[in-house]
């Protein structure tokens, strides 16, 4: 039987203390339960290094502020606990899954907040997100869902509400073959995957579309800043569905997916190409530098 994620030897770091994996645990009223009050984030550590912990840490605080709660801990006290996670873990490379949530208290309607909030930190092995499309280039489905209006939610939280979409999308397209699935935004326009920001190549530059009704994620921004220090181009900008046929290459990025490429959206294909290699190997480096 294959190993479940609440049935591990190894330790979690939970409200200020490590206990031991299998009594990391809630109560069945805790509040984030019923109501998806929790956030969280999403690391790798490369050498026994969390590659951007702060910026991480720092992200988780703003998170849970945009969903109305704070995280009583410092980003200074969450990196400090998430490097104690990595050492006790014994995992040079590993996932790290910070996540802060109202816990069960007083409240248990819509409304919590007399609940406490509390935070946990686990760290486990994992290797590539696609498996092997990392290499031969992933597989996506077109999500019938779509990414919401910022005026609908607080789109730029890490927040695990705004994620059910994505695993409904996720789902459909494992059904069908595929890795995962591409969501376009409210609008019509080319938004991301479920759990991954998407790039283009047509005639070396690059395009991606802009963050503004989903997350601009940590890894987006790390790829777009070697780019442009390689002298590629890159615009960020609303990208149309018709434009997808005109696209030769394509990829992900994400923490989890790190850098994939994509060989096909639907119906359009795309090749694994020179530039998706190139900066596939550049962030590897970086994030084990």
């Amino acid at each position: 039987m294959a190993e479940t994620y609440e049935d591990r030897d190894g330790v979690i770091w939970m409200d200020g203390k490590l206990v031991p994996w299998r009594e990391a645990n809630v109560h069945i009223l805790t509040h984030a339960l019923h109501y998806a009050s929790s956030v969280f984030e999403g690391e790798r550590a490369y050498n026994g290094k969390i590659f951007k912990s702060h910026e991480h840490s720092e992200r988780l605080r703003k998170s849970a502020q945009m969903i109305d709660f704070e995280v009583p801990y410092s980003a200074e006290e969450i990196d400090a606990a998430k490097a104690l996670v990595l050492k006790e873990s014994g995992l040079p490379d590993a996932y790290v899954r910070a996540i802060a949530w109202r816990g069960a208290g007083q409240d248990m309607g819509v409304a919590s907040a007399r609940n406490p909030v509390r935070m946990a930190i686990a760290a486990w092995k994992w290797g590539a997100y696609y498996g092997d499309a990392k290499f031969q280039g992933a597989k996506l489905d077109i999500s019938k869902w779509k990414r919401p209006s910022p005026e609908t939610i607080p789109s730029a939280a890490k927040a695990a509400g705004l994620y059910m979409i994505c695993t409904m999308s996720k789902h459909a397209a494992e059904a069908k073959g595929c890795s995962d699935a591409m969501m376009f935004d409210y609008r019509g326009y080319v938004a991301e995957a479920t759990g991954a920001n998407i790039f283009f190549v047509r005639d070396g530059v690059v395009h991606t579309p802009l963050p503004d009704c989903f997350l601009n994620g940590i890894t987006r921004q790390t790829v777009i800043g070697l780019l442009r220090q390689k002298g590629i181009e890159v615009q960020e900008r609303h990208i149309m569905p018709e434009e997808l046929e005109g696209f030769e290459q394509c990829w992900l990025t994400g923490t989890a997916a790190e850098v994939t490429p994509v060989g096909k959206i639907g119906d359009y294909s795309f090749e694994v190409g020179a530039l998706t290699r190139d900066i596939a190997e550049t962030y590897e480096k970086l994030v084990r530098s």
